[in-house]
């Protein structure tokens, strides 16, 4: 088995979408069924397209049908940038102290969040939230700087890593919000958060914090 992993190569990304070819695939069961995978069964990763070259690295799109690496990412430097993108949203979603620990309720969240963006918009559902990340990453923050014994704001650029850290937790946060005191399940919430951020809806969360972190910043130059 480890040798046939081994004929996996990845080649240069193309400007349309991360793609990986797989090599010997003729003959060989366990890469064919790895070359078809699909997430939840159902979501291709193949054709999804990522559009903003600064996160590109960093927006794992491999394919895997269950998205649970149970952490073994954590002692690798800039490890989480191989953790695929649908894993690291529910990672996000268990932040709160009710669902923290609760990988599994996360996974069922997730999966039933993606239906609903399917039957509302008729795309695949990675698609949609490649998009809303892009729309929600800021490009620029602040940062507290002690000169002299005062503390003042400077501008800098956010490092493309923390951009994608960002949105998911705005997105995230807001789908938390949007359920609060609300009778919609969670996962209805977090649907209408990630496509109200797919088509840069100004008025929901993750976008308004998006652009209240850039006008700071913008006021901090």
């Amino acid at each position: 088995m480890a040798e046939d992993v081994e004929n996996v190569e990845e080649i240069e990304e193309t400007e349309e979408s991360r793609r990986i070819v797989y090599s010997d695939l003729e003959g060989n069961p366990y890469l064919e069924n790895l070359e078809n995978m699909k997430v939840f069964g159902k979501w291709d990763t193949k054709d999804v397209e990522i559009r903003d070259p600064g996160l590109r690295d960093y927006i794992c799109l491999k394919p895997v049908y269950l998205p649970h690496t149970g952490g073994r990412h954590a002692k690798k430097r800039f490890g989480k940038a191989e953790v695929p993108i649908v894993e690291r949203l529910m990672n996000k979603v268990m932040r709160t102290a009710k669902n923290t620990g609760k990988k599994h309720l996360a996974y069922n969240i997730v999966k039933r969040a993606f239906d609903i963006i399917h039957e509302r918009t008729g795309e695949n559902p990675i698609q949609v939230l490649v998009r809303a990340l892009e729309n929600a990453a800021p490009r620029e923050e602040t940062t507290r700087i002690i000169y002299g014994g005062i503390t003042y704001h400077e501008a800098v650029d956010c490092a493309p890593q923390r951009r994608l850290d960002l949105a998911l937790r705005f997105i995230a946060e807001g789908a938390q919000q949007r359920a609060f005191r609300n009778p919609k399940p969670i996962e209805e919430c977090l649907a209408e958060e990630i496509m109200a951020a797919a088509r840069y809806d100004t008025e929901c969360y993750s976008i308004r914090k998006k652009e209240e972190i850039e006008r700071i910043a913008e006021a901090s130059r």
